[in-house]
């Protein structure tokens, strides 16, 4: 984003406006006080960044960002990251923001071939570890990384009398029967992360024989994280003990509990090759016409000020490494030692495959 340059504009007459009083002979012509000058304040500019559902700021810091630039930031919510992701390519000749923010490196790929962003290499990737920036052309800046695994509700399997799961095959035990509720990997990058744990971990050749023991477990498949989680999941209400969703729930329900814990009523499953790590980008939109103002707003996502709003908005974590964490997350954050890996050659070659298989075995 761009300082606007302040325009000034001199009003004032040197000589001021003449008060002719009469045009006889004798009488006199009296100049006015001039007039003071004007300055003309810029006009705020509108920076338009297209987003997942769950994208989320604090007004404070996005108040920082307008008011060190002079501008207004209006976010675009689109739907789950891949539901946002289709419009911007559906959009990309007449793109509907100067910015997206969400596609992460399960849909990466197909953001590149569709040439959807504008390369633009910020000043700040010097302070982003390598292992994050997947685009070597810097086309998509690494922005958040989280570790999409199963969780489970410890107080459902208390009062139950029944163990948690510990990992991906426990699964298929009939003790877990209709008790797993997942996201479509065709709409949602959570569901697309687990398709893609299954698929390190299981191989090509029995990932879709996993999915089908899953349907005869009565799987239950919805189109997008928010409703997995905060409808389906039975830790807020739903009848789902065990749900597709991030390793750093434990952490976050402690930080915003209305009433103290001393623990986290939700459990994580991070067996080996049970979890996936996301990571997600921003670009610049091709087309856009504030891409001073778009590379601004890149930096400001990358800075420490922003990297650190991160986790307690969005329940993810920074690239920044100097972005400083809760103490919390170093209580109770479980994280996978090993968590399942495919490569990013592999996504991009096979992800709409394996989307296909997936639909036809568990939808159809």
């Amino acid at each position: 984003m761009f300082e606007s340059k302040k325009c000034v504009v001199y009003t004032a007459l040197l000589l001021g406006f003449l008060t002719v009083t009469s045009c006889s002979p004798g009488k006199t012509i009296t100049p006015q006080s001039p007039r003071q000058s004007t300055t003309i304040t810029p006009s705020v500019q509108t920076l338009t960044v297209m987003t997942h559902d769950s994208f989320a700021i604090s007004e404070e810091v996005k108040a920082a960002f307008e008011a060190e630039n002079n501008a207004a930031i209006k976010f675009l919510k689109a739907g789950d990251a891949g539901i946002a992701l289709n419009k911007a390519i559906l959009a990309k000749d007449a793109p509907l923001a100067d910015v997206f923010f969400g596609v992460d490196n399960t849909f990466l790929s197909r953001a590149l071939e569709e040439d959807i962003f504008e390369t633009y290499q910020s000043p700040l990737l010097v302070q982003i570890p390598d292992e994050f920036e997947l685009d070597q052309d810097h086309r998509a800046l690494p922005v958040d990384f989280g570790d999409v695994c199963l969780n489970y509700d410890k107080t459902f399997f208390e009062d139950k009398g029944i163990a948690p799961p510990q990992n991906l095959e426990d699964l298929l035990q009939p003790e877990y029967k209709s008790f797993l509720v997942v996201e479509n990997p065709a709409t949602s990058s959570p569901g697309l992360a687990f398709l893609l744990a299954t698929i390190g971990h299981f191989g090509e050749g029995g990932y879709l024989d996993y999915w089908n023991g899953l349907v005869a477990n009565d799987v239950l498949v919805v189109n997008d994280w928010e409703i997995a989680y905060y409808t389906e999941f039975s830790r807020w209400g739903g009848t789902r003990p065990i749900v597709v969703s991030y390793s750093s729930s434990p952490p976050f329900e402690v930080i915003f509990a209305e009433e103290p814990l001393d623990e986290p009523k939700t459990g994580v499953v991070v067996g080996e090759g049970s979890c996936f790590r996301q990571i997600e980008f921003a670009g610049i939109l091709q087309g856009t016409k504030s891409r001073p103002l778009a590379e601004k707003w890149i930096d400001f996502m990358l800075s420490k000020r922003f990297q650190e709003d991160i986790p307690l908005q969005m329940f993810v974590f920074p690239v920044n490494p100097d972005a400083e964490l809760d103490e919390t997350f170093q209580k109770f954050l479980a994280a996978p030692e090993q968590p399942a890996e495919v490569s990013p050659e592999g996504i991009a070659e096979n992800r709409e495959t394996w989307i296909r298989q997936w639909t036809e075995a568990v939808i159809r």
